[in-house]
């Protein structure tokens, strides 16, 4: 599969610009407006689900949206102002007009004081309450004697919590998920690198001749995610497997955190494609307190969900923080995480397990004009141990959590890179595939164990196919 990079590049560059500015939250005319621009580039559906609906052990709460917030000092001076920057007001914020002391006011301001440039993100979803978010260098300049008039014109309404899909559909009877969220403000990789990639990976699978069935979602992290399972519970415990789209678009190297599974089939294939690309991902390991692979993979549905990332949450000085702006990510950024998404779709479509017609020692290659005439002059490499095999991917812990070591990024953009697996010999390829052609193998676990590109193998079971020495298993489409 290729894709039209360029042109991918200049959407990505349009669509970070247009939907960076957006107040978006947990729901409202943000999310509402945002979701509106996707779909002039995708074949989104947008749906809605009525504040107080339960889902599971949740509630759709009500509705947020906020259209001035700032705080001014004795002389009426703005020295806070949501028009500024969104982050300025915690998200879910009830109304507020009224003067008060700093003492009184200190209690509702948050900063940063390791990054003292920076506003942080702050939320209060389901406890009233409001608050203002600020660098620590304004306030230090605030006057601790002075009192402060606080105005915040917000509501909190019956209204909806708003999401969006896309069913592209595929013959073989198998569905994965590629989801995102879309409930943080302006926060350029952390969410909205994630809204832009998930949209030109639909856009780029709506013009393709899909063998598989694919399932896009974007929805509020958490509460979206628990109320899409909650209304398709029976379809989603279908899902084969898929991927959390989240932080895509860092300037540091790609990365990977494998599915609770560890050697599950998504994690089978996003490891061959990092190494068909030649890069050698950061790999974080996995734990349930992360994005919404937690909702997906919880014992009620147990969706083996993994992420392919570009500056993972948590592991970026940056992380929720006014510093994760468009200066951090970049359209080009985005293009190399959304290259390996497109490579594991590509293995995943390609991928089927084949069984020998001939299974009682390896048929006669030669008679079929697929082996030398002249015997005694091959000479096939040696084996080499393949990596990943019999326990999965290794991983090392994530930077500055749960005490794990600080990770420093590697000069390269992309991340460390290696060689891609070389073509193996024609009749050591084709030896390979027989050999593991019992049923139990796929054309990825052979690429895996022979340590040999995908493609390659792809191309020669082709051939044994059309010579009658292979078959498809039962239930490969």
């Amino acid at each position: 599969m290729t894709f039209d990079r360029p042109a991918c590049e200049a959407l990505a560059d349009r669509l970070l610009r247009e939907l960076f500015p957006i107040c978006r939250s947990l729901s409202g005319e943000g999310v509402r407006q945002s979701l509106r621009v996707l779909q002039n580039h995708a074949p989104l559906t947008i749906l809605e689900y009525a504040t107080g609906t339960p889902c599971f052990d949740w509630t759709i709460p009500r509705e947020w949206n906020a259209r001035e917030a700032w705080i001014k000092d004795a002389s009426g001076h703005k020295v806070v102002d949501f028009a500024q920057s969104n982050l300025h007001l915690v998200s879910y914020s009830t109304p507020v007009s009224g003067t008060f002391t700093f003492a009184e006011l200190e209690p509702h301001l948050h900063t940063l004081p390791r990054l003292p440039r920076a506003i942080p993100y702050r939320t209060s979803y389901y406890r009233e309450d409001w608050g203002f978010c600020l660098s620590q260098e304004q306030l230090d300049g605030l006057d601790r004697q002075g009192r402060y008039e606080v105005f915040i014109d917000s509501e909190l309404e019956h209204g909806a919590l708003t999401l969006a899909e896309a069913r592209l559909a595929g013959a073989s009877g198998r569905e994965y998920l590629f989801s995102t969220y879309c409930c943080h403000p302006s926060l350029a990789n952390d969410n909205l690198s994630g809204l832009v990639l998930t949209t030109l990976l639909c856009r780029e699978l709506a013009g393709r001749d899909l063998r598989h069935s694919y399932r896009l979602v974007i929805v509020p992290e958490t509460i979206g995610a628990i109320a899409y399972l909650a209304h398709h519970q029976e379809e989603m415990r279908r899902i084969a497997g898929g991927f959390v789209v989240t932080c895509v678009g860092g300037p540091g190297p790609l990365g990977y955190q494998p599915t609770f599974l560890g050697d599950h089939h998504i994690d089978r294939a996003a490891g061959q494609a990092f190494a068909e690309l030649g890069v050698e991902p950061v790999l974080y390991p996995f734990a349930p307190n992360g994005s919404d692979e937690r909702q997906y993979s919880s014992p009620g549905f147990r969706i083996p969900m993994a992420t392919i990332c570009k500056d993972k949450y948590f592991a970026y000085d940056y992380y929720h923080t006014s510093l994760d702006d468009l200066s951090f990510v970049s359209a080009g950024q985005i293009m190399e995480t959304l290259e390996v998404y497109l490579k594991a779709v590509e293995i995943l479509e390609q991928d089927e397990v084949l069984i020998s017609t001939n299974p009682h020692g390896e048929p006669q290659l030669g008679r079929r004009g697929l082996y030398p005439q002249l015997g005694g002059k091959l000479l096939p490499r040696p084996a080499q141990a393949p990596p990943e095999v019999l326990g999965g991917p290794k991983v090392q812990p994530p930077p500055e959590v749960l005490g794990g070591p600080k990770v420093q990024p590697p000069p390269e953009l992309g991340g460390p890179k290696v060689q891609p697996p070389p073509e193996l010999d024609t009749v050591d390829a084709l030896l390979w595939i027989l050999f593991l052609a019992d049923g139990q193998h796929s054309l990825l676990d052979m690429a895996r164990r022979a340590g040999a590109p995908f493609g390659q193998l792809r191309r020669l079971a082709t051939v044994l196919l059309e010579e009658g020495l292979l078959r498809r298993a039962d239930g490969n489409a």
